[in-house]
């Protein structure tokens, strides 16, 4: 069964989280992406029978975790990887061992910990966020692809473009972001955490305060599931088969034929078998 919790971390902050599983299982703590919410996990808690699943609202998106976007020191790059840590602590799971599993920003955070506190993860599952570097290499090429799949990132540092984001009832969120064949209940469960003007500019925030998601994350030494779909419009071929360059332990590739970026909305099914088979082949 599923339930919805306040996780209080040791920073003050309190996450709203689903979770699901005995409290002593296995952790997984799942992390979601933009313009998304807890809720892309609907599908795979339930099937993460033996674990403890913990998925929550992150930093900005929960109001209880919220700190004044203004100040973007809020949402560096290291507090938003702390969290994680924080947020496994207050699971029960303090100096344990535990899997995480990101999606698009959730995935950049997801490399951050396991570049940050390898010794912490029994493994590591991205999906669509490709290693920042070779996402950055991929930026850098003469044929400009990734920089022009890439090319929404520049509007989120305008200041109004929350405004415009929600603006006629989110119809840009609706038609640009979430135009790639997500299912119109699953985009309602986000907009019911992002349709607050307070929620859309902490979440933009997390683009402010680390613009290029230029984070300097090495090699990963912890045994790592990529997933990516072959029809995602902001991760190209170049920066996604690249990825495998910087993991140096176990590390494997799923390509998702006709998926876009938002795995999770579009083949939970798939990709949550992939997620189920790499946690029993890396146990903690």
């Amino acid at each position: 069964m599923v339930e919805t919790i306040g996780v209080e971390t040791r920073s003050g902050l309190t996450f709203t989280a689903d979770v699901a599983g005995p409290a002593g299982g296995p952790l997984v703590l799942l992390l979601h992406g933009f313009p998304e919410s807890r809720h892309s996990w609907r599908a795979t808690l339930p099937a993460l029978a033996g674990y403890r699943a913990v998925a929550p609202d992150q930093r900005g998106y929960s109001p209880e975790a919220r700190p004044d976007p203004a100040d973007l020191s809020n949402y560096a790059f290291d507090r938003l990887v702390d969290d994680a840590i924080e947020i496994a602590a207050a699971a029960g799971y303090d100096g344990k061992r535990f899997h995480l599993v990101g999606h698009d920003w959730g995935g950049q955070v997801s490399w951050g910990v396991a570049g940050k506190y390898p010794e912490r993860l029994a493994s590591l599952t991205i999906l669509s966020r490709p290693h920042p570097k070779s996402f950055h290499r991929a930026l850098r090429k003469e044929d400009g692809d990734q920089k022009h799949r890439s090319r929404h990132h520049r509007a989120f540092l305008e200041p109004e473009t929350g405004r415009l984001l929600l603006a006629d009832n989110a119809k840009r969120l609706r038609d640009g972001l979430f135009g790639q064949g997500v299912p119109e209940a699953a985009l309602e469960e986000h907009l019911s955490v992002l349709r607050s003007p307070a929620a859309i500019e902490a979440a933009l925030a997390w683009y402010r305060a680390n613009k290029g998601l230029a984070a300097d994350i090495g090699t990963i030494q912890v045994p790592t599931l990529y997933i990516w779909g072959d029809a995602d419009a902001t991760v190209g071929p170049d920066a996604a088969h690249g990825t495998r360059e910087f993991v140096g332990t176990a590390f494997a590739m799923e390509v998702l034929p006709g998926v876009g970026h938002f795995v999770m909305d579009q083949a939970p099914g798939r990709a949550t078998e992939l997620l189920l088979a790499h946690l029993k082949k890396h146990p903690v």
